[in-house]
């Protein structure tokens, strides 16, 4: 592009922000009703009415808040090490981040999906994703624990992710950057995009009991995928993704990736997909990835690394794949709760076009297209379309429903949240946001029954709303009563970590769903747990040292541990021998260059140390678990290599005195 042609497209897009930005609505005010702290007030000891999951964004984690309340209930992590529960950190949590580049303590989430059945949220699982090592995670909602993990291979930036079908059939993904696959030569020139770069859409088949496998890979043209969902209803069996960059261009995407007016939401008929695999069309290719599993009987992970996929091509099949117009550089794809309407939220558009699932087949059986995009069908913009909403603000993103009818969307650059009628597609609502929202959440929002009592706005920007923090400022969120006809704020607070995406859910479907309390210690089985403290031990090979330990209020058995040498590796195997709710202990050893653990009642987690000097080494318990806490430690006695002190460990006896 020109120097002349950049600045006409800059000073274009400035004008267009400025005139929406003047059309933002008068009633511009952060005040709330006046009924509002009532409506969030939960008395301490009562329940709040939802779960609310929220993403972490570049923090990799997944932060759980009540609602109405807004009261932070736990941090869990998924992509990233966590030293306050020693995910990553343990000996039996670290497979869970281990992926074919190896290691990997810390990645970028996004988006979280909650399993669904019939369409209807179920509260057994919530998928999410890893943006920038390709992953998707599966957290089970009876312990909140990460379960499982899928590293995807062929794809880099894993953003259109994790997006389920209506029976927790698929759990998709859509690669965010095109590259060339991974059984190509990598090293080309990045001029040559066109022709080797390509773009991968994943569907992961999810097991009875959540454990998923990748069924098949769609190689698609060489674009950037940017979020997506599933067809529901009438749509089953059909996936909606946006796309952006049709353009191919690998630089200055902000001007070169904005060129035409109009870019597509693809339409994939998984269904159709399906039995080109039942009939032998899916090509198996080299592939290597990571698959990482949780055992809650033995509180172990283990990693496998797989070597293959299958991968179908659209260009060769012509009939699962179709491209609709849609304007312009799409973010959100959504399909409103009756699986015939599909929207698109074009980010630089001034409109939001509505797609029809029956007007799709149409012009799918009569063939209403508009030439190939790369070997795809496109449909022909008229055909597929159900109506345009005018001028509802600037910088559409994303859109949710209420279940009556209603969808809302928010707008990234005038700062609001706009209710509209899908059928009619006329404005009803508007309310302000602080400032530049990105997401929303509606209970239920994106299922087949939403509980469309409340809505929560994700904001990007905090300046002026909290008190000052140094550069970086908390994030924000904002609950909006949506039971009558218009939006009611209730609330504006700060979160954790960077919100992108979020679900929620009724607390009662998931508090009741068989949730956890503590492990039966007669079913733990870690192959290095204590079931009692006369089991405890301490065992050498060579120059490793197991050290087979128990906590309980308010001790550990054993508590005076001598003969260990500089060169040991130690394993302190620590079982919580509590069988109650809610008293964990936690485990630290001064001089260790790991995390602390936190072991759950009747779990044995593991933490290695290699001491470094001679010398004695205290350890405790790091999480107040009754009055004797503080009294809850012991020590280790560090001697020089080939030492001749002896291997011994003991409790409530101390040792005699050496001369």
């Amino acid at each position: 592009m020109s120097k002349n042609k950049l600045v006409k497209a800059t000073f274009a897009i400035i004008l267009v922000s400025a005139f929406f930005s003047s059309c933002k609505p008068k009633d511009s005010s952060d005040a709330v009703s006046g009924d509002a702290a009532q409506k969030v007030y939960v008395a301490p000891g009562k329940y709040d009415e939802f779960y609310n999951f929220v993403s972490g964004g570049f923090s990799g984690q997944m932060s759980v808040y009540a609602l109405p309340s807004a009261r932070l209930l736990r941090v869990i992590p998924i992509f990233s090490v966590d030293p306050q529960s020693g995910y990553g950190y343990s000996e039996e949590t670290k497979p869970m981040l281990n992926t074919s580049n190896g290691f990997v303590p810390w990645d970028d989430q996004h988006h979280l999906e909650l399993s669904q059945t019939k369409g209807e949220v179920d509260g057994r699982w919530i998928f999410a994703n890893a943006n920038n090592t390709p992953r998707i995670a599966r957290v089970d909602l009876k312990t909140f624990k990460t379960a499982e993990i899928i590293e995807l291979p062929n794809s880099a930036g894993n953003h259109s992710s994790p997006f389920i079908t209506e029976n927790t059939e698929y759990v998709v993904a859509g690669t965010r950057f095109s590259v060339p696959p991974d059984n190509a030569n990598g090293d080309v020139p990045i001029n040559t995009y066109k022709k080797n770069f390509k773009a991968y859409l994943s569907f992961v088949k999810v097991g009875a009991k959540g454990e998923m496998d990748i069924a098949f890979q769609i190689e698609a043209p060489g674009v950037n995928f940017d979020l997506s969902h599933a067809g529901k209803g009438k749509s089953h069996g059909w996936f909606f993704f946006s796309c952006y960059n049709t353009e191919q261009a690998n630089t200055l995407l902000e001007v070169n990736a904005s060129q035409k007016d109009k870019d597509f939401i693809m339409a994939v008929n998984w269904k159709k997909a399906e039995e080109y695999i039942k009939a032998g069309k899916g090509k198996k290719v080299a592939a290597k990835y990571a698959h990482n599993t949780w055992d809650e009987k033995t509180h172990t992970a283990k990693s496998e690394i797989r070597t293959s996929v299958l991968v179908l091509d659209s260009k060769e099949l012509k009939d699962i794949c179709y491209m609709i117009p849609c304007p312009k550089s799409p973010h959100g794809c959504d399909v409103d709760p009756t699986g015939e309407y599909i929207v698109g939220s074009g980010k630089l558009a001034a409109l939001i076009p509505v797609f029809s699932f029956d007007k799709i087949q149409k012009a799918i059986a009569a063939k209403q297209f508009d030439g190939e995009y790369e070997g795809i069908p496109v449909i022909k913009y008229e055909a597929a379309l159900h109506g345009e909403v005018k001028k509802p603000g600037l910088g559409p993103l994303h859109t949710e429903f209420d279940g009556r009818g209603n969808a809302y969307t928010t707008f990234f650059v005038s700062s609001e949240v706009v209710k509209w009628d899908i059928k009619t597609l006329k404005v009803l609502d508007r309310a302000p946001t602080y400032y530049s929202p990105g997401h929303l959440c509606i209970p239920g929002g994106d299922s087949r029954k939403p509980f469309g009592k409340y809505m929560i706005v994700y904001n990007k920007i905090t300046k002026d709303r909290y008190l000052p923090t140094g550069p970086e400022l908390a994030q924000s969120a904002q609950l909006f009563d949506i039971s009558g006809d218009k939006m009611k704020l209730l609330l504006d607070y700060p979160t954790i970590g960077e919100p992108h995406y979020a679900q929620a859910a009724p607390a009662d479907l998931i508090r009741n769903n068989g949730q956890l309390k503590f492990y039966k210690i007669e079913e733990n089985n870690n192959p290095f747990v204590t079931k009692g403290e006369k089991e405890s031990k301490v065992v050498r090979q060579g120059n490793r040292v197991d050290v087979y330990m128990t906590s309980i209020r308010s001790h550990f058995a054993p508590d005076n541990i001598e003969g260990i040498r500089l060169g040991d590796e130690v394993y302190f195997h620590v079982t919580n021998l509590e069988q109650d709710w809610d008293v964990p202990h936690g485990f630290a050893i001064k001089g260790a260059d790991n995390a602390e653990l936190l072991i759950m009642p009747g779990e044995t987690t593991t933490l290695k140390w290699i001491p470094k000097k001679v010398g004695i080494s205290p350890f405790y318990c790091t999480d107040f678990c009754s009055a004797l806490h503080q009294e809850m430690s012991g020590y280790v006695r560090v001697s020089p290599a080939g030492s001749n002190v002896p291997l011994t460990f003991s409790l409530g006896t101390n040792l005699p005195a050496t001369k």
